[in-house]
């Protein structure tokens, strides 16, 4: 499958990333640099003009899980000065299943920004997608390499 998609997209160079804490699993058209913070850390690149990124963070009331990962979505969206969309069906394996967890997908006048939310337990997770122009190819091969896995 990688083959396949280095094929499709020659300026995106795949590769599985474990990024350390993350509890995560992704797959990242380049390699990206990771900051880390207590309960908190963010993977990210850019390559072909496009940024990916994985954050993560410990919420703290995993009660509230659902409520956070609406909030994060409603804040990039009045960031970047777009309406909130509707929320697109989301399935990362070993996440948690909640109805909050979704896709998004805003355009404006300087580009598309692709988002995704999901947890796992008292974890919340946000992928990220930013580009001129819109490449839902690389948008869907980013985000179904993501995994959460269980812990080691």
């Amino acid at each position: 499958m990688l083959g396949w998609l280095s094929a499709c997209q020659p300026a995106l160079n795949w590769r599985e990333v474990r990024p350390a804490q993350s509890g995560a699993l992704a797959l990242f058209p380049c390699k990206p640099d990771t900051e880390q913070r207590s309960g908190m850390g963010l993977a990210r690149c850019e390559t072909g003009g496009k940024g990916f990124a994985l954050s993560w963070a410990d919420a703290p009331d995993p009660a509230q899980s659902g409520a956070a990962l609406k909030a994060m979505a409603q804040a990039l969206a009045t960031k970047l000065g777009q309406p909130l969309p509707a929320a697109e069906a989301l399935q990362v394996p070993g996440m948690t299943p909640l109805r909050e967890a979704g896709q998004y997908r805003l355009a404006g006048s300087g580009g598309v920004t692709r988002l995704a939310v999901f947890a796992h337990g008292g974890r919340l997770y946000q992928a990220l997608m930013t580009a001129p122009q819109d490449d839902a190819a690389a948008w869907e091969s980013f985000v179904t390499g993501l995994r959460v896995e269980p812990a080691r």
